[in-house]
């Protein structure tokens, strides 16, 4: 049992007495004994408040929600015992000579000739659309980003479900080994993200690599806020610092500036994490200006009146990339909830609206590959599952009578315990590529 009956009237009774937010200085009056944390977090993507509500409904028994807290107590019982995880690991040194700083290649630019003494990463280097080549996996970074920052949002949010210290402790100190102690932080840059062997130390093409797992971040931060044991003012202090910095690198270096100017995707993706940051740091203006933004600046731009994505539709993984650009554009209307603008209900001059190229999955999502008729090398039906649970929270009737239809991803359907969007089709876990991480370019 996840919750003990007896407690879950008064959980439900102290959850509706507990102010919706809290600060980190007002964290300790926000747990209780055995029912552990009862503020809303100050999350930036999440719902606070709809946490605060899911406690209530675990504490009443509510089955949906229990199933899918199973399966995120599964993994975070996993994280638990694994990790902590650091830039520092790599075996190979950035062109900086830091290894604090993070080092990555592009997945999908391959060698044209074999290594020799001479010519060490066989280059010149040609790109290869949707196959990621295996060498990317020697250098840690990429892949420990993935599971660390992963594990560090299970952890948070099973604690916050849960009361169970070891969680929260855990998630405590994979946060200070990758961000806070100078032993093993990383430096808050990604000046040699996806770099080309003979050709680029790094690209803002790059950045994509952060944009959607460390958002998780700044929510696992907020929730751990309202109280979490092992975690203090100045582990608070110290994260609001790395993220004031990482935004301010975002906003002025070239890396940066580069995939701002991106159309698709990755300019998504990089609106979804500046709105993000801005927000967890207080810079409120700064985020609502740019989810306004994206009304012209993406949807007007990336979808048509029908949800057509034409900006995804030629790419060898087509399928993926369009679940994948809506991860994002769901995850910035979420952001911009929690700012006062609205993008849900957003449509463009020319018809295009989140909502419709939500719809416009809905065929290939219950139905398979076989009424999808882009190009696909993986094809995973149960991707779009995240992207119709976001929109059909939001009034999406289409969506929301689809889900039943749409198979779950492997390990279960999380969505009812963290209700944001996630990027569920690893493309680095695809039959043509192995070991771990987000999307590439």
């Amino acid at each position: 049992m996840i919750f003990r009956p007896v407690v879950a009237l008064a959980v439900a009774i102290t959850l509706a007495l507990t102010p919706a937010t809290a600060s980190a200085s007002s964290a300790r009056s926000c747990t209780l004994p055995v029912i552990g944390a009862v503020c809303a977090p100050a999350t930036v993507v999440l719902d606070g408040k709809l946490l605060q509500q899911n406690k209530i409904g675990l504490g009443l028994g509510d089955p949906t929600l229990r199933k899918a807290l199973s399966a995120l107590l599964a993994q975070a019982d996993k994280a638990v015992t694994a990790g902590p995880w650091s830039v520092t690991d790599k075996n190979r040194t950035p062109p900086s000579g830091d290894k604090h700083d993070y080092l990555s290649l592009a997945p999908y630019w391959w060698p044209t000739t074999a290594p020799t003494d001479n010519n060490p990463w066989g280059c010149p280097y040609v790109q290869k659309d949707g196959v990621r080549n295996p060498i990317v996996d020697s250098i840690s970074d990429h892949a420990e980003r993935g599971t660390a920052f992963s594990a560090i949002y299970q952890l948070s949010l099973a604690w916050y479900y849960t009361g169970k210290a070891s969680y929260a402790r855990k998630a405590a100190q994979d946060l200070r080994t990758w961000f806070v102690d100078p032993t093993t932080r990383m430096n808050p840059n990604m000046n040699f993200a996806q770099g080309i062997p003979c050709k680029v130390d790094g690209r803002g093409i790059g950045i994509i690599e952060f944009s959607y797992a460390f958002t998780q971040v700044l929510d696992a931060t907020a929730i751990l806020d309202v109280g979490a044991p092992g975690w203090t003012a100045g582990d608070h202090s110290s994260m609001h610092s790395w993220s004031t910095d990482f935004l301010n690198w975002l906003l002025t270096n070239k890396n940066g500036t580069d995939e701002a100017a991106a159309a698709n995707n990755h300019g998504s993706f990089y609106d979804m994490l500046i709105a993000a940051l801005a927000l967890s740091t207080g810079q409120t203006t700064l985020a609502a200006q740019v989810v306004q933004a994206a009304k012209t600046k993406r949807i007007d731009v990336q979808i048509q009146a029908n949800g057509y994505q034409p900006l995804e539709s030629t790419r060898t993984r087509s399928w993926h990339y369009f679940c994948f650009n809506l991860v994002a554009l769901t995850r910035l209307a979420q952001i911009g909830q929690h700012v006062g603008i609205d993008l849900w209900h957003y449509t463009s001059p020319s018809g295009g609206s989140i909502f419709g190229a939500v719809d416009y999955l809905i065929p290939a999502a219950t139905q398979g590959q076989s009424v999808w008729p882009y190009p696909e090398m993986d094809f995973r039906q149960y991707a779009a599952v995240d992207v119709l649970h976001a929109a059909a929270q939001q009034g999406d009737k289409a969506a929301k009578a689809a889900l039943s239809r749409v198979p779950a991803e492997p390990g279960g359907d999380l969505f009812p315990a963290r209700p944001a969007a996630e990027q569920l089709d690893d493309i680095s876990t695809s039959v043509n590529a192995s070991g771990s991480g987000s999307a590439g370019a």
